[in-house]
């Protein structure tokens, strides 16, 4: 029985891109340092997954910044505000779209479907000028190659890499982004050749958007782009990746019947009524990528019911069909929980990171085929007994409490005029309030503060004493302003929104 991981993290597992990262962009290093930093990294990663066992290794899912900075790269859709001129697209350029310079701003970042992760939006219009600008993805296959582990290549799909763009300044915002689909699919083609030149027997294409509300012509693009691309794919093995929710029976429909493609990746961990449309109709001789190892959490999986669900669709799909997999790709999680050295033996039962997951698709996949691991899961049947169980997990009263919640309980008793009305009567606000979003910087007497707090320097009191001054500075200093809905700050806390390789305000020092 074969396994699958959809994605792996690119940051490393003591945060090494990062730390290299920073040190380039403060001309403390050279590109050549930062280079070997990121190979090192793919390296340990594909051999990992090689050595647990993965038979379907993905390649072109490391990123210096943002795989969908990746492919716009890929396509040469850069912005011409970056003052770029062809050929291969460097450093200089790329971090310029994602950072901004001196003269330019970056890119928007938005939030990738509902996880922490942002993307940085593409801006295309009717004048972009495509060109196959960056090989990143044949190189890296080449790469592990030459490393002895052959990979799929991973690739943004074209539709949902349109359907994630935003029209770029200065074009209609009615603009037809589906309208450049004629225009990206023979950079695809010559990425696709290139691969095939190289060797590459399967390649993965991300479509996410699929699990969005789709209408019909944006369903329709997904079967132009795929009949279009099928006589190129000709001699691979194609696998259409979704994730992070159901798929409505239309656009199961639509992946079920696209031309050229020979496996489905979907998300069973999020996407349960899905399970539903696999047993109802699954087309004779394909793939099924079954995603039941949450990418998204820190959790351990549930081993026993994982192989329950996945017997039930080998019985549907056939025994040599059915590979297990990831559910999305496990950037969305920590990378390693052997780092994690002063948690107590109990709660690290109950935890798998990034690498531990690899472990859980491998030994799901054994099981499967007959070779199950009965040490490895009856522990996991215990970790499991154990969480669900553990007085530091389970509170009576709040089961109890959750239990006695009615419907009614999830909707206010008055609507929204009426609070609308009673809000204005409290605090009596202009038509045009001011306010800010929240955060105040996080000053270099806060950072000194917080970083004696941790090391016991200075008292619990002491601390609070100087958080509440620092309070009491921003919102006089609100009032001075004469700010008309106040904020204390933050200063207590840092936000870890994931924002591309960097949190907020990692990436707010970087800029």
């Amino acid at each position: 029985m074969a396994s699958h991981i959809v994605g792996y993290p690119r940051m490393g597992p003591k945060r090494e891109l990062k730390f290299a990262l920073e040190s380039f962009w403060d001309n403390k290093s050279s590109a050549e340092d930062l280079q070997k930093v990121a190979a090192d990294l793919r390296s340990s990663i594909w051999q990992q997954m090689a050595a647990a066992g993965i038979k379907y290794i993905p390649s072109n899912t490391f990123s210096y910044y943002d795989q969908v900075l990746d492919a716009t790269s890929m396509l040469g859709a850069v912005p011409p505000r970056y003052g770029w001129n062809g050929g291969e697209i460097g450093f200089d350029t790329y971090f310029s779209m994602a950072r901004g310079n001196a003269s330019v701003p970056a890119m928007e970042m938005t939030k990738w479907f509902d996880t922490n992760y942002h993307f940085i939006v593409p801006e295309l219009g009717p004048d972009v000028n495509f060109s196959y600008a960056s090989h990143k993805a044949v190189d890296e296959y080449k790469e592990a190659k030459a490393l002895g582990v052959d990979t799929i290549p991973v690739l943004i799909g074209p539709v949902s890499y349109l359907l994630l763009s935003k029209p770029a300044k200065g074009v209609e915002k009615t603009f037809s982004l589906l309208s450049l689909l004629p225009k990206i699919l023979p950079i695809y083609k010559e990425v696709i050749a290139e691969l095939k030149a190289a060797g590459a027997l399967w390649i993965q294409f991300d479509e996410p958007t699929l699990v969005l509300d789709l209408d019909s012509h944006q369903l329709q693009a997904f079967t132009a782009a795929y009949a279009e691309l099928e006589t190129t794919l000709s001699g691979l093995n194609v696998l259409i990746e979704t994730y992070f929710a159901d798929l409505t029976a239309e656009a199961y429909e639509t992946l079920t019947e696209l031309k050229g493609v020979t496996a489905y990746g979907l998300d069973l961990v999020r996407g349960t009524q899905t399970i539903e449309l696999i047993k109802s109709n699954f087309p004779k001789g394909k793939y099924l990528f079954a995603g039941v190892v949450d990418g998204r959490n820190i959790w351990a999986n549930d081993l026993a019911s994982s192989l329950s669900t996945l017997q039930a669709l080998e019985a549907v799909v056939g025994k040599d069909k059915l590979v297990v997999s990831t559910s999305c790709s496990l950037l969305h999680t920590a990378v390693d929980l052997v780092n994690e050295t002063k948690l107590d033996d109990e709660i690290k039962s109950w935890l798998a990171f990034a690498a531990q997951k690899v472990v859980e698709v491998n030994a799901l996949a054994k099981a499967l085929a007959g070779q199950k691991d009965e040490a490895f899961f009856t522990a996991n049947a215990s970790a499991q007994a154990s969480r669900k169980s553990s007085p530091r997990v389970t509170n009576e009263a709040v089961q109890k409490a959750a239990a006695a919640l009615k419907g009614s309980d999830h909707r206010r008793a008055t609507n929204v005029t009426a609070r609308l009305d009673a809000q204005q009567k409290k605090l009596n606000l202009p038509v045009l309030p001011t306010t800010t979003i929240g955060s105040f910087p996080q000053t270099l007497e806060l950072r000194r503060v917080r970083r004696e707090y941790k090391a016991n320097k200075i008292s619990e009191d002491d601390y609070v004493k100087a958080i509440k001054e620092e309070i009491k500075k921003v919102v006089d200093l609100q009032e001075e302003l004469d700010i008309d809905v106040l904020v204390h700050g933050e200063p207590e806390v840092r936000i870890p929104f994931s924002f591309g390789p960097f949190s907020v305000n990692e990436r707010l020092l970087c800029i």
